[in-house]
């Protein structure tokens, strides 16, 4: 029995002595790493490209999508969003690489202006119906409150609807034009200069709409061929690597979009594009000069009047609908 006892005594004792041992020693807790840009804004290297993360050739014209709030972003205000390597640049440029240079520095600019762009969006379609000076005066009459670059992409309603519906690509572009400009401006040249080995921008099919000037290492640039602008759209998984053997890829254009004189006053006053060796995006011939440090600052235009608006223009598509309607009860 007292050899019982004892032995009792021992089993208890180890095992009070690991339950101690236990309660001193508990099981590491997982490490806690320090806020910083979510895993979906700074994804792991892949393959070039990545299509989940940004805006593919359009079929179609888009569909402008409901409002939507500013997004988010995945790093305090205070600080400077994190530099991003050269392929997610090549990644994020890819879709917009070969606009032609007056139409692709006012997209860098604007995208600066993310909170901007969905309700500029929904303008632009709303009065898709107006060009030329009738668009112009339309712009005036309602005294709209936009950054000028934002202005200058309202006869590209297409374009402004392909910035709204894909706002995350939107703002991540602006921040790395404000935050590593000369970065985004070489990832640019990067992807021309592929484009322009492997013959892209020597198919007639391309040139027929753009010139394309070689100028030197790292200098390609691409303009309308006459007064009109043509929006490229292409697909970025294709135009970028060589052809393969017997399959073609063929451009597809917008709409020839004139830019006259009436939109002088919305950024195409001349002298817009850029200085490639410099890394300067030009307006009116002189260098940008907005960074990531005076991101909150927002010119407002010459004789802007807060809250007023007009919204009358003539002819709507709304409005042409009910006149149908109404002959058709008679």
């Amino acid at each position: 029995m007292q050899t019982n006892k004892a032995l009792m005594a021992m089993v208890l004792g180890v095992a009070m002595a690991q339950l101690g041992l236990s309660q001193q020693n508990p099981p590491p807790t997982p490490p806690q790493y320090p806020q910083g840009p979510p895993q979906s804004q700074t994804p792991p290297q892949q393959p070039y490209p990545q299509q989940q993360q940004y805006p593919q050739y359009p079929q179609a014209q888009p569909q402008y999508p409901p409002s939507q709030g500013y997004p988010p972003q995945g790093y305090p205000a205070a600080n400077q969003p994190p530099i991003l390597p050269p392929q997610q640049l090549d990644q994020m440029v890819a879709s917009i690489a070969l606009y032609p240079d007056g139409l692709l520095a006012h997209v860098l600019t604007a995208a600066t202006f993310p909170q901007q762009i969905p309700e500029a969006a929904g303008w632009a379609n709303q009065h898709a119906y107006l060009h030329g000076e009738a668009l112009a005066q339309a712009i005036r009459e309602d005294n709209l409150p936009w950054d000028v670059s934002v202005l200058a992409l309202l006869p590209f309603p297409q374009v402004l609807s392909q910035m709204a519906q894909y706002m995350q690509w939107t703002q991540q572009l602006g921040d790395a034009v404000l935050a590593q400009r000369g970065d985004v401006m070489d990832a640019i040249q990067r992807l021309r200069a592929r484009a322009n080995q492997e013959g892209y921008l020597r198919d007639p099919q391309f040139t027929q709409y753009e010139r394309v000037e070689v100028a030197g290492p790292g200098v390609i640039q691409i303009d309308p061929i006459g007064p009109a602008y043509y929006v490229p759209y292409y697909n970025p998984q294709i135009f970028f690597v060589a052809p393969r053997p017997g399959f073609y890829a063929g451009f597809s254009f917008g709409p020839a979009i004139t830019i006259g004189g009436f939109f002088g006053g919305f950024g195409w006053g001349g002298g817009i594009g850029f200085g490639w060796r410099d890394h300067a995006i030009l307006y009116g011939g002189n260098p940008w000069n907005r960074g990531w440090v005076d991101r909150g600052r927002v010119v407002v235009r010459p004789g802007f009047e807060p809250n007023r608006r007009v919204e009358s223009h003539g002819w709507a598509p709304e409005r042409r609908g009910e006149e149908h309607r109404e002959r058709e009860h008679r």
